[in-house]
């Protein structure tokens, strides 16, 4: 998994670590995992871009995984997409990438996203994995939106959500070797048991519902968009496009540049579909996009 990658613990500030796998060499990419991954969900993908012509970076967010778990505070500040942008712009920097590609799925495309609206001067192109911004989710939390993802709400909550988890980590997150290949399942399974990691995964989704809903509402006030050319890619076999309908829409409000379209994979589409993600992922970075829609 990862050959002629370097494996390393990289310091970023306040005391935070994260660990990261890097290869390859040309225009820089970082790949940002969702919940309740790690960095390995990209053991297939990885190396396709290698392959491509470019530098990949795949690192582990703060409180995921093996990076560091900061202590919880009372705002949620600490595991804010804010906090966790902040944390890979200066892990590319201290790889030596002053700027960079970002992709990230599920929790990691909030953290691509506020990256993109926090340092635009940074961020070449941004492509976000199954998902739309926070804010734009939480105003369309209907009934439909509550019996889908009850699980926002849910582990929003204190303490139970930890002991929910933790009675089986297995039944509640599943996966299998077979499916996830055998490195990648033992890196997430090592993480679904850690209590610390279950709680920082948690933080992340109490975050969602506190500071970062506050970041996206007052960057859309403000009139902010994301100014890179932006690509937004949702799996077919997952329900994004029947709780929102047309997702381009939604984010065209939210961006300069816009393209997308369906992905046809599961939720986790770096395992289900890594071929066709790393094919579109490669057209979009080398302004070959082959996408269907825009």
């Amino acid at each position: 998994m990862f050959e002629g990658f370097a494996e390393a613990r990289v310091a970023v500030g306040d005391g935070v670590e994260l660990r990261v796998r890097h290869g390859g060499e040309g225009s820089p990419v970082v790949l940002l995992h969702g919940h309740p991954r790690t960095h390995t969900t990209w053991y297939q993908v990885a190396p396709l871009l290698v392959a491509a012509g470019y530098s990949v970076v795949c690192p582990d967010l703060r409180g995921y995984g093996q990076s560091s778990k900061p202590a919880t505070t009372e705002d949620r500040s600490a595991y804010s997409k804010r906090a966790m942008a902040g944390d890979v712009l200066r892990l590319m920097r201290q790889l030596g990438h002053e700027s960079f590609a970002v992709v990230g799925h599920d929790r990691g495309s909030y953290v691509a996203m506020r990256l993109a609206l926090d340092a635009p001067h940074v961020v070449s192109k941004l492509a976000v994995l199954d998902s739309v911004p926070i804010a734009e989710a939480l105003d369309r939390a209907d009934a439909r939106f509550a019996t889908a993802w009850w699980h926002w709400f849910f582990f929003a909550q204190p303490d139970k959500p930890e002991q929910a988890i933790l009675a089986d980590p297995d039944a509640w997150y599943g996966g299998h070797p077979a499916e996830m290949g055998a490195e990648n399942y033992a890196d997430y399974h090592r993480a679904i048991h850690d209590p610390a990691t279950v709680h920082a995964m948690l933080e992340d989704y109490r975050a969602g519902l506190g500071p970062d809903r506050a970041a996206d509402e007052a960057d859309r006030d403000a009139g902010h968009r994301i100014s890179c050319p932006t690509l937004v890619l949702w799996t077919s076999r997952d329900d994004l496009a029947d709780l929102y309908g047309d997702i381009l829409a939604i984010w065209k409000p939210w961006t300069t540049e816009l393209t997308g379209g369906p992905i046809d994979s599961g939720h986790h589409v770096a395992e289900d579909a890594p071929d066709e993600l790393a094919a579109r992922l490669v057209a979009f970075l080398s302004d070959r996009s082959n996408t269907a829609e825009d």
